[in-house]
């Protein structure tokens, strides 16, 4: 967490467009019927620029073409459209995606080398290549458009997800910025969602790679709504230097303070995907202490967040601690099942190997919250972990019994 001491200030309201030498904006092309569908983010200059990527063995077309756009870790726009997610499309595919990294740099008057390309939607079909020009040539990204931007890449989400910090670094006011989608589909490693970082700091390109895969790890990387994995999932950070700060680097004195905010732009959009799971009406948080090790501690609280007997009983205002023992029993962590604890909220349920008396209608007056916390103390080191997740509902099954309808 940062220290709020610290300079640091949570800009309200702010998007990916706030931090200095950015754009975006977001329109409604026709890819979906009413709603903003193709968005774009331009740097006013090259941007140090890095992305990690979903595991699936069925990686869409645009990460391909991402990926090769990344090859000298520079980038300057990004095209994104939703409803379509050009996955499993074949070589067609590939060349469509290819396509929209063209028409955008063309808009623009980039590289093409210097575009990268997203897509969120429907597995299986052909992008409508006439709608895609139209949008690559019409949305007109502007310092105001981050939030047209956030919209634009939107699936069964209910909300647009933008996150905003402002630090002094030397003598330099430096800005970070994010904005996600994600709702079903979300289990990552890493992942399952859609994450766009700018920042207008100056870094070391190799540090700032690293700072990325390390900060996804304990945030993206940290939430589940239902276990499952994707095939376009992308988190992808672009630092332009535009507040003309001195280059910031692992040995550099003000490194922390800027990883410390990077990485609290990255949880807080990944609480917001939890927040915003399919059907969900409450954000859980796990936090599992007294671990082993960090790796053991992060695999306990996801497998607790993940548990759909956990998430159900949440859902119902249960005090069932059986399904969080259950959960936390096939971790592949290292612990006393006669020494650890769990609490609900502020109240013990689990001690020493055995349930303890409490309030039935305490916990279920707390779990009735829209934010529920449970706290692990496994007694066997001194690690800790998160992971954020949400109930499992009735409206889950309704979405996605028709989301291609």
């Amino acid at each position: 967490m940062i220290d709020t001491a610290l300079n640091v200030e949570k800009i309200e309201n702010g998007t990916v467009a706030t931090p200095k030498g950015f754009t975006a904006g977001g329109a409604h092309t026709g890819l979906r019927k009413t709603r903003k569908d193709m968005g774009v983010i331009v740097s006013d200059v090259p941007a140090v620029s890095t992305a990690v990527y979903t595991r699936s063995h069925f990686q869409a077309a645009p990460l391909q073409v991402t990926r090769e756009s990344l090859e000298n870790g520079m980038l300057q726009a990004v095209v994104v459209n939703s409803a379509v997610a050009n996955a499993c499309t074949g070589a067609r595919g590939v060349a469509n995606a290819f396509q929209m990294r063209r028409w955008l740099a063309e808009r623009h008057g980039l590289p093409e080398s210097s575009v990268a390309v997203s897509s969120t939607g429907v597995i299986g079909k052909q992008l409508p290549m006439d709608i895609i020009k139209k949008g690559c040539f019409e949305v007109d990204p502007d310092s105001e458009g981050g939030e047209d931007f956030a919209s634009s890449i939107l699936t069964t989400d209910k909300k647009t997800k933008s996150v905003c910090y402002r630090v002094k670094i030397g003598g330099s006011v430096v800005t970070v910025a994010g904005t996600s989608k994600g709702s079903g589909m979300i289990h990552p490693n890493m992942a399952t969602m859609l994450g766009f970082l700018t920042t207008d700091a100056a870094v070391d390109p190799e540090d700032f790679d690293r700072l990325l895969k390390s900060t996804v790890n304990h945030s993206f990387n940290q939430i589940t709504v239902d276990g499952e994995t994707s095939t376009n999932d992308m988190v992808l950070a672009m630092a332009n230097g535009a507040a003309n700060n001195e280059i910031l680097h692992e040995g550099h004195e003000n490194w922390e303070l800027f990883a410390g905010v990077f990485s609290e732009v990255c949880c807080d959009l990944a609480k917001k995907i939890a927040a915003d799971g399919e059907g969900a009406t409450k954000l859980v948080e796990v936090t599992v202490n007294g671990a082993a090790s960090v790796g053991e501690a992060r695999e306990v609280a996801k497998k607790i967040v993940g548990s759909s007997l956990v998430k159900t009983a949440i859902y119902g205002e249960d005090g069932n601690w059986g399904r969080i023992i259950g959960a936390m029993g096939h971790s592949r962590a290292s612990f006393d099942s006669g020494k650890c604890t769990v609490a609900v909220g502020s109240c013990t349920v689990f001690e020493n190997g055995e349930g303890v008396d409490f309030s039935e209608e305490e916990v279920a007056s707390y779990l009735s919250r829209d934010e529920v916390k449970i706290t692990v103390d496994l007694c066997a080191g001194d690690a800790s972990g998160t992971a954020w997740g949400c109930d499992l509902t009735y409206d889950y099954v309704k979405i996605n019994a028709s989301y291609r309808t």
